[in-house]
């Protein structure tokens, strides 16, 4: 969803992971996210990070740091995130090729996207496909 006056996302999903810094690669080696920021503790924890892909962002950080959002979150997952592509089949076999988990080969829905999904090293499903909901259609 984007802000109908400056066209930024308005959603951004925040998960927290064990590994971080694993997440990352996978998130920009095999599914195609590039990493715009990345903030790092001095003990090396990621304190922040947020990963584009498309008008869309993703923020991720370290499980188990201080402070009332890891608090809020502690024991939460996995979570369920679905990502706009145009090109389903080509994202897919990337996804596939770098050893992400597929739950889903690229398949077409009943509702006119065609959509896989994949589960990342800490167990939040990723889909992937070209249902953009709120689109004109």
């Amino acid at each position: 969803m984007a802000d109908a006056v400056t066209g930024v996302a308005t959603v951004y999903p925040t998960i927290l992971y064990d590994d971080p810094k694993a997440a990352i690669r996978t998130l920009t080696e095999a599914l195609g996210f590039t990493a715009e920021a990345v903030y790092e503790g001095e003990d090396g924890s990621v304190t922040h990070a947020e990963l584009s892909c498309g008008n869309g962002r993703v923020m991720l950080g370290s499980r188990g740091r201080e402070g009332l959002f890891a608090r809020a979150m502690a024991g939460a997952g996995p979570a369920g995130v679905y990502v706009v592509v145009d090109e389903v089949d080509a994202h897919h076999a990337r996804a596939a090729q770098h050893g992400v988990e597929i739950l889903m080969p690229p398949t077409d829905q009943e509702h006119g996207s065609r959509d896989y999904m994949a589960r990342d090293a800490e167990g939040n499903v990723w889909s992937f496909g070209t249902y953009a909901p709120g689109a004109a259609g």
